[in-house]
């Protein structure tokens, strides 16, 4: 059941939506994506796929507030996104961590950017919680070029979901690493997410990881990106916990329906490396 079957509210919603970049070397404008119509219900975890350069990364700046719009409307709780917010956290497929800072100075940093009103000891507090339960506990005190890759995006998550956003924005957080240790953070992540009701905006090129996590998964089509399709993952939770679940009954259906989706918009799509510079 997804949690726009339980009754959760829309909280981010998309209506006619269509923007892009200026792109001032060739003196044009860039469409990303045109006519997206899209709702994102509360503690949904929503996954975007689609080719290279389809607008993916476009649409969660979009929601993060460093887009605008050009045509059409996006909101957040009912009201329009007009720039950044505390309600909304990212993170990075590049960790995007400060190499001087230490493991617990870098995940207290949203506090020092922004005033979330709360005391400094319950900042401390947070942090230190935060850094456990990602598995970092004992390296506190430990710089990014001490840590591995896994752990320094451990420290890119425990740093988005210490203010207790109520989005978490991730831009593909696990291209970078290799299979284990992918597949050891997603299953924290949906164990992170499950327990905090997390709503969850998603970007990956793995349609395995897209099952694996995702609630829905909306097929992006090529630039200018489209919703091609929205599916549904009914596949119990957890799934990363319990087992290998491609051994799911449903597992091999969603895949091969997923993957019929994205191959056609990959080969259809034209002058991909155009947009990539945008994308990544």
């Amino acid at each position: 059941m997804t949690a726009s079957d339980n009754g959760s509210r829309p909280l981010i919603v998309a209506e006619n939506l269509t923007c892009g970049y200026e792109l001032e070397r060739e003196r044009k404008l860039l469409t990303a994506l045109v006519d997206i119509t899209l709702t994102v219900h509360e503690g949904e975890f929503l996954v975007l796929v689609g080719p290279s350069g389809c607008g993916k990364t476009t649409f969660i700046n979009v929601i993060a507030g460093l887009v605008k719009p050009w045509e059409g409307t996006i909101t957040f709780e009912g009201k329009p996104i007009q720039g950044t917010g505390p309600n909304r956290a990212m993170v990075f497929q590049d960790y995007a961590i400060m190499p001087w800072r230490t493991v617990q100075q870098n995940v207290l940093l949203p506090f020092e950017l922004r005033d979330h009103g709360i005391s400094k000891d319950e900042t401390q507090r947070r942090a230190r919680a935060m850094i456990s339960d990602v598995g970092l506990g004992g390296f506190e005190d430990s710089y990014p070029h001490e840590l591995s890759g896994g752990m320094r995006q451990r420290v890119g998550i425990a740093r988005a979901m210490v203010t207790q956003p109520k989005v978490l924005l991730a831009d593909e957080p696990f291209g970078a690493l290799d299979a284990m240790t992918r597949e050891v953070l997603q299953g924290q992540l949906e164990t992170l997410v499950m327990n905090a009701g997390q709503t969850v905006v998603f970007i990956t090129h793995s349609i395995d990881e897209a099952i694996a996590l995702g609630d829905r998964v909306a097929v992006i089509s090529h630039r200018p990106g489209t919703i091609r399709e929205i599916v549904e993952v009914d596949i119990p939770r957890p799934r990363l916990a319990e087992g290998e679940i491609t051994g799911h009954p449903k597992h091999g259906e969603l895949r091969e329906h997923l993957w019929s989706l994205v191959k056609d918009e990959a080969f259809g799509a034209k002058d991909v490396a155009v947009d990539e510079g945008a994308e990544a």
